[in-house]
């Protein structure tokens, strides 16, 4: 089976943040899989220090105006929408006053991870797979970049099971050398529970809420894993190789990435793994 749709939930692009390997690969893989004959859609959180004058983005209103409720609060789900012109690519924006409208990514001006992240995590991954859902856009692959991005397997898998546009997907995470160091909430598992996680889903997260716990939990539901970086953290190599039943690919250079996640979008869809 070919994978003729693909969506890429990143949380980094580049030129709206500046250049990392993230945000660099999360620029060009799109285009290169479009270029492949493939249809692709790309999210990325609308950071406060992203440039709407300069980088032309507008709230698209047909999408926008949804609450999402975390841990008991309402919090607004606005969608905003620019045009990578050279790659006639389009990038949405998930955005919201509370979790994305400080002048900062993920870290404070003194270089402290903020409170929220665990947070401002959930509501990404929701906000973007219900605008997918209001597109009516049914994606084969989900390529996942980043941890704020790790939660989408989970949610998938558990709390939009039974949803026709999403219950089908497959789902790829990359891993990056990008491990945050304060550990997130102890609430963490909680509020996914609230949201419909199981008990056993979220079991490792009761006592580990730090980035391996994370990223464990990501390869956990994941229908493929990508070695992003040349070197990521060694706790959760050790764990990639217990899984043997995933399909993994290894780090892959500049030069050749784009071809071969290309190709092994279609081997994570014909992998006999439910």
């Amino acid at each position: 089976m070919d994978a003729k749709k693909i969506l890429f939930i990143a949380q980094e692009i580049t030129p709206y943040l500046p250049e990392s390997e993230i945000a660099t690969i999360c620029r060009n893989l799109p285009q290169g899989i479009q270029e492949h004959g493939r249809e692709i859609r790309t999210f990325m959180p609308k950071f406060g220090n992203i440039n709407e004058r300069r980088n032309q983005l507008h709230e698209v209103i047909r999408l926008s105006g949804m609450n999402l409720i975390i841990d008991d609060t309402d919090h607004p789900l606005i969608i905003k929408v620019a045009s990578i012109q050279s790659a006639r690519m389009q990038v949405y924006f998930i955005d919201n006053e509370d979790f994305f409208q400080r002048k900062a990514t993920v870290v404070d001006d003194n270089g402290k991870e903020f409170e929220d992240n665990d947070d401002r995590s959930i509501f990404y991954v929701r906000g973007v797979l219900e605008t997918v859902k209001k597109l009516r856009w049914i994606p084969n692959i989900i390529h996942c970049h980043g941890w704020m991005s790790a939660l989408t397997a989970l949610y998938i898998k558990r709390m939009y099971a039974d949803d026709p546009c999403l219950r089908n997907a497959k789902i790829v995470y990359s891993i990056y050398n990008d491990d945050f160091k304060t550990p997130f909430r102890k609430e963490f598992a909680n509020k996914l529970k609230m949201d419909g996680a199981k008990e056993s889903d979220v079991k490792l997260l009761k006592t580990d809420t730090s980035f391996t716990g994370l990223t464990k939990l990501a390869i956990d539901f994941a229908d493929g894993v990508i070695q992003g970086s040349e070197t990521i953290n060694q706790d959760v190599m050790d764990y990639i190789a217990t899984k043997k039943e995933i399909p993994f690919l290894p780090y892959q250079s500049p030069e050749t990435y784009i071809d071969k996640f290309n190709e092994f979008y279609d081997v994570v869809l014909d992998s006999n793994k439910k």
